[in-house]
This record gives C-alpha cells, sequence and structure tokens, in this order.
C-alpha cells in the first residue's frame, strides 16, 4: 500500500514515528501509519495559528467555493477512499461509498450557509449590530466508526466560519483521513488545514494547548469528560457530542413485520458501532414476542463478512478493544437474558460477532444500563407507557431515541416526554446537514450541523455604535 503522510503547514511530512494500522477483517497489517510527535502537534497548532488571519480575512464566498472543491475531490475519489475506509474500518464497501459521498454532502450544504450580521436595534440614538466572528485555531478529534463522516460534519463550518484547523483522527482508523488531506492540500492556503495521527497520547496535548480556541470532539462520554477537564484550563470553546444509550420504544399497535426491518436497521448498522443506534428497545407486552421473532430472523439471515466482499450486510467491529468489551456483553446476556439469535464470536480471522437479539432482560444487566457500542440487542418488554418513558428516561444519556406505533398522534405523545436531542418517529438514524443534531444530559454539550452548528465555531460580538 502507498505510504501516507501527515499534512502539516501545506506539506506533506512523515511522522517521528509509524505505527502499524491493523484491517479488523483480517488482524493483518494494512500499512505502517505517520505517528506525530508532540513538536509535531506544536508545528501543526503554530501553523494553523499563523495562517488564521489572512484566512479570517478571506471573503466568505471565497472561503465557501474551496470548500465546495474540497467536495469535488471527495466525489471524484470516491471510489478510492471508500476501499481504503473500508480495510482500515470494517464496514461493507457500500456502506463505505455511502459515508464518502455524505461526506461531500455534508462539505456542500454546510459550506453554503451565510453568517449574516443581524441588526438589533437601528434607531433612538444607538445602532446594535450582531456580529458572528472566527474564533482562530480549532481541533479536531474524530472516532473510528465513521471517520469521514464526521469530520464532513466539523471541517466545513469550522473554515467557513474563518477558523483554522488541527484534525486528530481515531489512531485506528488514521488511513482515509490522511488520504483525504493528501488529495486536497493544494486547494487551500498553507496551515489552514492541518492532520496529524497519533497512538492515543497527543489528544490531552490538543485539547490543552493554549493557542487552540475551541475543540470539536467526537467520541465516548468518558473520553469528553477528559476532553472537557483539559478544555477548561484555558476556558476553550466546546462542542462535545459523546455516547448514547439510545431507547426505543414500541407501541401496541404496530405490524410487527412492518415495522422489524426498520428497527433492526437501526440498531444494527455500521455492526451497532454508531453513537445514536438503538442500543434499549422497549415492545409493548402484546406485541413482544412477534417483534422478538422477527428481529431474530433478521438477524440469523444478514450477512457477516469482510467488508469488501460482495453481499456482505454487517462487518467486523472496528478494534480488538472494541470487541473484547462486547464479548462482555455476550457474557451478560447469557447471564441475564435468553438469546435467541446470534450470542457468538465467529470462528475465523477478525473482529466478527454474529448479529445477537436477547430477550427476557431489563435494568440491572449490563447490557442495558451500559452502552454496547456493538452488535448486541436487547428487547425489553414494559405494559404501561408511564413506566416505559420513566425507565427510558432512566439514564444518565440522551443522544437520540424513537418511537415506533401506526397511531402517530400516540407516538408524538410518547416522544413529547423523552428526554433525547433527537426523537423520531417510525424510524431511526434519520441525519441531514440542515437539521440541527445535539445530545442532552451526558450525552454532549453544543450542537452540530445547520445553522445552530455553524454559530458553535463563532464567537458572538456586539458593535453598539450611538448615531
Amino acid at each position: 500500500m502507498q505510504p501516507f503522510s501527515l499534512l502539516i503547514d501545506g506539506q506533506l511530512v512523515a511522522g517521528d514515528a509509524t505505527m502499524p494500522v491493523l484491517n479488523p477483517a483480517t488482524e493483518e497489517i494494512l500499512a505502517e501509519c505517520p505517528r506525530a510527535s508532540h513538536a509535531q502537534l506544536d508545528r501543526a497548532v503554530a501553523a494553523a495559528k499563523a495562517a488564521f488571519p489572512a484566512w479570517a480575512a478571506t471573503p466568505i464566498e471565497q472561503r465557501r467555493q474551496l470548500i465546495a472543491r474540497m467536495a469535488d475531490v471527495l466525489e471524484a475519489n470516491a471510489a478510492d477512499l471508500a476501499r481504503l475506509l473500508t480495510s482500515e474500518q470494517g464496514k461493507p464497501l457500500s456502506d463505505a461509498t455511502g459515508e464518502v459521498l455524505g461526506m461531500a454532502a455534508f462539505f456542500r450544504y454546510l459550506g453554503s450557509l451565510e453568517l449574516p450580521m443581524r441588526v438589533i436595534e437601528d434607531g433612538n440614538g444607538r445602532r446594535v449590530e450582531a456580529h458572528r466572528r472566527p474564533l482562530g485555531v480549532v481541533g479536531a478529534i474524530i472516532p473510528w466508526n465513521y471517520p469521514l463522516l464526521i469530520l464532513g460534519f466539523k471541517l466545513p463550518p469550522a473554515l467557513l466560519a474563518g477558523n483554522t484547523l488541527v484534525v486528530k483522527p481515531a489512531p485506528t482508523t488514521p488511513l482515509s483521513t490522511l488520504k483525504f488531506a493528501e488529495l486536497v492540500k493544494d486547494i487551500l492556503p498553507p496551515g489552514v488545514l492541518n492532520v496529524i495521527a497519533d497512538a492515543n497520547d497527543l489528544g490531552d496535548a490538543l485539547t490543552r494547548h493554549p493557542d487552540v480556541r475551541k475543540i470539536s470532539f467526537t467520541g465516548s462520554t468518558a473520553t469528553g469528560q477528559k476532553v472537557m477537564a483539559s478544555a477548561a484550563q484555558t476556558l476553550k470553546r466546546i462542542t462535545l457530542e459523546l455516547g448514547g444509550n439510545d431507547a426505543s420504544i414500541v407501541l401496541d399497535d404496530v405490524d410487527p413485520k412492518k415495522v422489524a426491518p426498520g428497527i433492526f436497521e437501526g440498531a444494527f448498522q455500521n455492526s451497532g458501532q454508531v453513537c445514536l443506534a438503538i442500543k434499549r428497545l422497549y415492545v409493548h407486552e402484546a406485541v413482544y414476542d412477534e417483534i422478538c421473532n422477527e428481529l431474530a430472523t433478521l438477524a440469523n439471515t444478514a450477512v457477516v463478512d469482510d467488508g469488501l466482499k460482495q453481499g456482505t450486510k454487517l462487518g467486523p467491529l472496528q478494534n480488538k478493544m472494541q470487541y473484547e468489551k462486547v464479548k462482555g456483553f455476550l457474557d451478560d446476556a447469557k447471564r441475564n437474558g435468553k438469546v435467541i439469535a446470534g450470542g457468538d464470536v465467529m470462528d475465523r480471522p477478525g473482529y466478527f460477532i454474529q448479529p445477537t437479539i436477547v430477550r427476557d432482560i431489563a435494568e440491572g444487566s449490563r447490557l442495558v444500563d451500559e452502552e454496547q457500542f456493538g452488535p448486541v440487542l436487547p428487547v425489553i418488554k414494559y405494559s404501561e407507557s408511564d413506566d416505559v418513558i420513566r425507565r427510558a428516561n432512566g439514564t444518565s444519556y440522551g443522544l437520540g431515541a424513537s418511537v415506533w406505533a401506526s397511531d402517530p398522534d400516540r407516538a408524538y405523545a410518547v416522544a413529547n416526554r423523552l428526554e433525547a436531542g433527537t426523537v423520531w418517529i417510525n424510524k431511526h438514524l434519520d441525519m441531514a446537514p440542515h437539521i440541527p443534531f445535539g445530545g442532552a444530559k451526558q450525552s454532549g454539550i453544543g450542537v452540530e450541523f445547520a445553522e445552530e452548528g455553524l454559530a458553535e465555531f463563532t464567537q458572538l460580538q456586539i458593535i453598539n455604535a450611538a448615531v
């Protein structure tokens, strides 16, 4: 495989060390990745800081055009980027292609937004204007489940607002991000975009760095707490999109055959490695057995294989640490519930776990109380709506939720009482760049996407003039 490089100050450079990146479908080394040192991180931040004044002074229309050119590059190189993404992340090639094209779509929409000046008052001797100014250097920390798509959430609004950027992908999925940086490096002025890779040892240095004015982080709640603590040293702005133990509630009037495929997709997309995936499924006792049976059938027929093989529905888990964690949830499921599909790791190389459906399980088990982030779904029985709403809300998380029902009024009444940043009705994981996205409780701070997300990359400045 071709060599990879860091991007610092417009130049492709070797890391001061290297680290292996594994293919999760084979556990074999896919490539040697450059690994940045603390000194290289400092150089990346210094380059971004030096580039900031000129980039912030660049007219927004020109910044918009450059972001659109990056979207063009993504689309032109979608096939190669998708194959690389599948090789390092594990997801099926069709899903990886969708991720690359989705990244381009986010670039196009978020790069098209405006930052208009707003007149608050103009009269009686006073003119008050509200302006949105760039912050400076932004650090973007990207997780391993959607390394390109989530970069597409952060890069366009950060650059459109006039900030410069230092990107740190996850150490197990850095290659597609480094390749993207190589492809677009000549579009932007030197230092506007910098991409480094580490072995999980530079995150604290980036979040503490005195010249970084904002951190946009996507990852676990535990790591997000550390990011927040580090950023507090210099009172950085932060956007945290964190974990979720997302509840889905199925009412008693559904057609099980009709809703089961959507529920299955909402729980098992990307082998369950989605922060917003259905993690707890509450089903009314009237349809409980039918829903369980339908989901078990879907799980038993799903093709689990190397993402590069045609027809694969679910790939491996992305890394060994997550694989071992999910194996622990399988053990818990067998102790505290009844496994009706899957339940085992696959006897082959790679981090493969069969999609697993667990019934007759309840709160108090790890699988229900914690975020599994893998292809294991607990199906929990309930009988009363007030009780299930209390149980769904009875967690420190509040990222997403969904309600499934034939009667839209009943579904809306339940959705309106759920404590989550996004609640879907009769669907799950429906996201778009024009729809604001953020978590409640310990699932995050701040908002991404749309005008609200763009504003998070700016400083509100009020000009109050006597006239």
